[in-house]
């Protein structure tokens, strides 16, 4: 059988869940209620369930996000809510907290989010003999890795593809958390690694002054379709449900197209996971809307620098340098690509990301609303493309359709009209009609067709129109579209009727987990998750730092991302800068907030401490 492989796109509402559709996504995550890891991005159950509606008539499956930790007092709440998620018809939830997996649920299907820290095989191919039925991979992972995971078990594997990253391991981030109780792994995180600090050496020494030092560049691993499905992976994820409409219709348009060329070519092996096709009025770009620059980050082992340290902001599309200010305006390479209302943003001379706003372009002049002094040469890029989005914003900029064969034939009381759709679904309308010969016997074959093709806002092309008659039958064009009509309808209704939801339900299992001790990284935050994991094996398990109110010296970070590569200053890629050895601890600070970094070169990981932490500093040499 065929592998279908699938664009996975965020929705923050219906809205955005339906144009994530019409730009041709196979499946939509959208968060629920309560306990997604994006608070500020719930939906109510009737919105979800209007959402699958629509989702599923295009065979397109809906995911709901439930990937916060949870505390005792609110499985039951949780649970309950599980149960108005499988009325409403949704096909699986992304869930962190195994105390899911003890609960008394629907034939549900589960999938591990990304915050559950998937990132080895044991612990993935644990996941799946316990029920899990798809494991969302951990974005550090490389190609080789992914394939090692991928040989280990069947369990289906998804990847993030395109948006922003979390520098963290994703469920071990800490950092706000420990800065004033806002949980990253509650759905509210204040994004400490998004803000400007300065580097300090063992000596005192600042070396790096106000630069946004845990910031790093956005993912984009399309042009890695390929080489990432033969590792395994069958969903490609895009990152962003707290982002708009026109952030969410140019990545999935972008990615349909690519993944399309693709299948195009390994149709023998491949194929697509829903129905219809899609038509855009606008040519997508990534730099087009929201990012920071781009990285693939470990998918090809590390290999450049990731950091985004001049601005956590967007940086738009690169346009050209500035050529030179006169009067009260600038000259920009490749200024004509400029409209009046565009963002523009560029580095300053203190190494800080500004913005302007033109307000007039012409003859490639760039007028502003305010000229600044911007140093010659200075590379101008736009993070706000007026055009593009008023473009991209029209409803009918991305239009998808499901093909249909349409046969118009006589029948013993009169005429019948079948509609016929790509998945094989069939629609009969029949009218009772008397048979009259048309006038002159001439045959008005091409005016029924005409009409018959005139599918407008019903979600069909009608690509094949025969018509099978023994004579020149009459018929009224009024006739021919209400039946046209109703078979379209009925097609809607039999395909919603023939979508078949993948069910599972969870057996509880008993098989050992790969660990028998579990720090707070874990994230155990309730005693229903306490006993699954005690079931399975385990006999210490510590609490989540949520649960340990008074960290003070604690670790708040581990992640692959490294300053001291980033400075070119690593042991193991940089070895003829070692005679400019940095002195450690390496500090970060931020108005009263420092951070002591603790760098583990043997799995490659840099270690975020709170200043009052003590800990040994490895020493440099890459045995």
């Amino acid at each position: 059988m065929k592998k279908k492989i699938e664009i996975l796109a965020p929705a923050k509402d219906l809205l955005t869940g339906i144009a994530a559709i019409n730009s041709g996504a196979d499946a939509v995550y959208i968060g629920a209620p309560l306990y997604g890891a994006r608070s500020n991005a719930t939906n109510s159950i009737e919105d979800v369930a209007a959402l699958v509606q629509y989702a599923h008539l295009y065979n397109v499956q809906v995911f709901v996000v439930i990937n916060t930790i949870l505390y005792d007092n609110e499985l039951e709440n949780c649970r309950q809510m599980i149960w108005k998620l499988y009325e409403a018809g949704v096909d699986a939830l992304i869930i962190q907290d195994m105390a899911i997996m003890e609960m008394e649920l629907p034939p549900i299907a589960l999938h591990a989010s990304t915050q559950a820290n998937n990132r080895d095989a044991d612990k993935i191919k644990f996941l799946a003999d316990a029920g899990i039925q798809r494991v969302v991979l951990a974005r550090e992972l490389n190609l080789h890795q992914i394939k090692e995971i991928s040989e280990a078990t069947d369990v289906e594997l998804e990847f993030f593809v395109t948006g922003a990253l979390c520098v963290s391991f994703s469920g071990n981030c800490y950092m706000s958390v420990a800065n004033g109780e806002r949980s990253a792994n509650r759905g509210s995180c204040a994004q400490n690694c998004r803000l400007p600090y300065n580097l300090i050496d063992g000596h005192g020494e600042t070396l790096i002054k106000n630069s946004h030092l845990l910031s790093i560049k956005d993912f984009d691993v399309s042009n890695q379709i390929p080489n990432l499905v033969e590792a395994g992976i069958c969903s490609f994820k895009i990152e962003g449900r707290l982002k708009d409409i026109v952030y969410v219709k140019n990545n999935v348009s972008y990615l349909r197209q690519k993944l399309d060329a693709f299948l195009a070519e390994n149709g023998d092996k491949y194929v697509k996971a829903s129905s219809g096709s899609c038509t855009y009025s606008f040519d997508s770009a990534l730099d087009r809307t929201f990012n920071r620059g781009y990285t693939d980050y470990f998918v090809n082992e590390r290999h450049q620098s990731i950091g985004s340290w001049e601005s956590p902001k967007s940086k738009g599309q690169y346009i050209g340098k500035l050529l030179k200010t006169v009067g009260n305006s600038y000259e920009i390479e490749n200024g004509e690509l400029l409209n009046n209302g565009d963002g523009l943003c560029y580095i300053n001379e203190n190494n800080v990301a500004e913005g302007i706003y033109v307000n007039r372009a012409e003859n490639g002049k760039i007028y502003p609303n305010v000229l600044k002094e911007i140093a010659e040469g200075t590379e101008i890029y736009r993070n706000n493309d007026a055009a593009f989005i008023k473009l991209v914003e029209r409803e009918d900029s991305a239009v998808r359709k499901i093909s249909t064969s349409l046969l118009l034939k006589e029948n013993q009381d009169g005429f019948e009209l079948i509609a016929t759709d790509e998945d094989g679904n069939t629609s009969v309308v029949k009218l009772v009609h008397a048979k009259e010969q048309t006038k002159n016997n001439e045959s008005i074959e091409e005016n029924f067709k005409i009409n018959l093709a005139k599918t407008g806002f019903t979600p069909y092309t009608a690509n094949e129109i025969t018509i099978d008659f023994s004579q020149n039958w009459f018929l009224p064009i009024s006739k021919i579209n209400e039946m046209r009509r109703t078979v379209y309808e009925q097609l809607s209704e039999i395909r919603m009727k023939n979508y078949v939801r993948k069910e599972h339900q969870l057996v509880k299992t008993s098989h050992p987990y790969p660990e028998t001790k579990l720090d707070f990284m874990y994230n155990v935050a309730n005693k229903t998750a306490r006993k699954f994991y005690e079931r399975h094996g385990v006999t210490e398990i510590e609490k989540a730092f949520e649960l340990q109110w008074d960290p003070g010296k604690s670790r708040v970070m581990t992640t692959k991302y490294c300053i001291k590569y980033e400075l070119e200053r690593c042991p193991k890629y940089h070895r003829e800068n070692m005679d400019q050895k940095l002195k450690e601890p390496l500090v970060l600070k931020q108005g009263e907030l420092e951070y002591k970094l603790k760098f583990n070169c043997k799995p490659c990981e840099m270690e975020i401490w709170e200043k009052d932490a003590e800990f040994e500093i490895e020493d440099d040499h890459i045995h």
